[in-house]
């Protein structure tokens, strides 16, 4: 798996993340995924079509999840379940676009479908293509999330 397919979805996070729910991720080493378990209790994954197949996740610990909610809403959080998982889904979404656009610039043309949600301990993610999984780990002060990606 090419280690340059992981910056663009690096650099969408940190924008993202940044931007959006003023929080500073800061990326750990990417590495290959061996297993299908979520590292996070709250995942985003959107499917991918176009010059390959594929799909992007991201996997955030409840503690990171509920301050992007936070940040986001201010204090105007009415359901937290559905506040959290429509923050989840366009997080997931504008992060997934703007790595897209990063990878259109190397010549990987991909769009994508709407995000779902899955939430819950120790739930599975299943990647469409069956290439390795490349997961990127990140941290934050508000807690921890994993952004994986395969495309075959």
């Amino acid at each position: 798996m090419d280690v340059e397919l992981a910056k663009p979805f690096i650099k969408a996070a940190i924008d993202v993340i940044g931007t959006m729910a003023f929080i500073k991720p800061i990326p750990g080493k990417p590495f290959v995924k061996k297993n299908s378990i979520a590292t996070g209790d709250v995942t985003g994954l959107v499917g991918l079509t176009g010059d390959k197949c594929g799909s992007v996740s991201i996997s955030f610990s409840k503690k990171c999840a509920l301050a992007m909610v936070k940040n986001m809403l201010g204090d105007d959080i009415q359901d937290i379940v559905n506040d959290v998982k429509d923050a989840v889904g366009e997080i997931t979404n504008m992060i997934s676009g703007q790595a897209r656009a990063g990878l259109a610039e190397k010549g990987l043309v991909f769009q994508g479908s709407t995000p779902t949600v899955i939430m819950g301990d120790n739930h599975s993610i299943s990647h469409m293509a069956k290439s390795p999984i490349m997961a990127i780990p990140f941290e934050t002060e508000a807690g921890d999330f994993t952004i994986e990606f395969c495309f075959e």
